[in-house]
């Protein structure tokens, strides 16, 4: 079982930044994708972000420009740099490591971006 523990989120003005961290309890997580969620308050959870295990990377089209995700295998960590934040960027967000087999939630972070 692969655990997943975020830190830093927090309170931040709109256009502020905030760095989040993931960081797994396993050195497997190297061989899966890994991605960032939103969960919004009265909204579904959302992907705002992936990378998987070659590199490759999506962004949810309302953070492209703005957010970027990164990760660094020998610290089993991945990072999601977010920029120019808005009060809709606003919610729990969630790290997610997985494969077409398996799948791992963190407990989430909490961003809100005041305006």
């Amino acid at each position: 079982q692969v655990q997943l523990v975020e830190s830093g989120g927090g309170l931040v003005q709109t256009g502020g930044s905030l760095r989040l961290s993931c960081v797994a309890s396993a050195t497997t997580v190297t061989l899966l994708d890994m991605a960032w969620h939103r969960q919004a308050p009265g909204k579904q959870r959302e992907q705002v972000a992936r990378i998987t295990r070659g590199g490759n990377i999506n962004y949810a089209d309302s953070v492209k420009g703005r957010f970027t995700i990164s990760r660094d295998n020998d610290r089993n960590t991945i990072t999601l740099q977010m920029n120019s934040l808005k009060p809709e960027d606003t919610g729990v967000y969630i790290c997610y490591a997985g494969s077409l087999r398996t799948g791992h939630w963190g407990q989430g972070t909490q961003v809100t971006v005041s305006s």
